[in-house]
């Protein structure tokens, strides 16, 4: 599927502007530039472009608010000061398995003043001698490469997530939801108890067909108090 296309039916029917993620992997640019984006995309905060036959990043539109981009297993080979112009807040970007082999590709990077992470495995560059202390002096602004820290501790599971969690919003949501799912399975706990209960005094419970909802549960019946001739007969041993 070539990226036009992709792009589109990640749209959803949403308005450029109202997208914050945009994932298109592994589809196909027709002349090995970006296609499809546009500068309405002002939410845009992560965009992944993995293996979808990139060679340059010259055509990536304006992108104020995107702080995380995925361009690995492309043939990227420079052209990356594009992107201290496109996208001025990027903190993390990703070009494993690219065509970068010289310091001086990189070295472009210095103007994206909040760059905190960069990925270059997989890339010639970094088969070069001193090649982690190279890029450190060269990007100063840098906390992680190809995920270690200048003493070589590995990026933490939590600063790995932050970007996922600040997209998918504001903390506490997916708590509030557990709670109230947990709510739903005791009153289902509780309805279950209160009909074998009925059952340990010897009341046998049973439903005749009334011809209403059969969607109500036998439970529900019972909870909501249908101990009607129409509902359930009661007879004691």
């Amino acid at each position: 599927m070539d990226m036009k296309k992709r792009i589109s039916l990640e749209l959803r029917n949403r308005d450029p502007a109202e997208v914050v993620e945009l994932v298109v992997d592994n589809c196909r640019s027709s002349d090995g530039e970006v296609e499809g984006l546009t500068d309405d995309y002002t939410e845009l905060e992560i965009l992944s472009m993995v293996s979808v036959g990139l060679m340059s990043l010259s055509k990536l539109p304006s992108l104020p608010k995107l702080r995380k981009l995925e361009v690995s297993d492309n043939t990227i080979s420079g052209g990356l000061d594009t992107l201290a112009e496109k996208c001025p807040n990027l903190t993390y970007l990703n070009l494993s398995g690219n065509k970068i082999k010289e310091l001086s590709a990189v070295e472009v990077l210095q103007n994206l003043k909040n760059l905190k992470s960069l990925d270059l495995y997989s890339c010639e560059v970094s088969t070069l001698e001193d090649y982690r202390e190279s890029v450190f002096e060269l990007l100063p602004q840098l906390t992680y490469l190809d995920g270690y820290d200048q003493e070589d501790n590995e990026v933490p599971d939590s600063e790995a997530d932050n970007d996922d969690e600040d997209v998918a919003g504001p903390p506490g949501d997916d708590e509030d939801d557990d709670d109230d799912e947990d709510d739903e399975e005791g009153s289902e706990g509780d309805r279950t108890r209160w009909a074998v209960d009925l059952m340990k005094e010897g009341i046998q419970v049973s439903f005749a067909d009334d011809g209403g909802d059969d969607d109500v549960s036998l439970r529900d019946q019972l909870w909501t108090g249908c101990l009607t001739d129409g509902f359930v007969s009661r007879m004691k041993r």
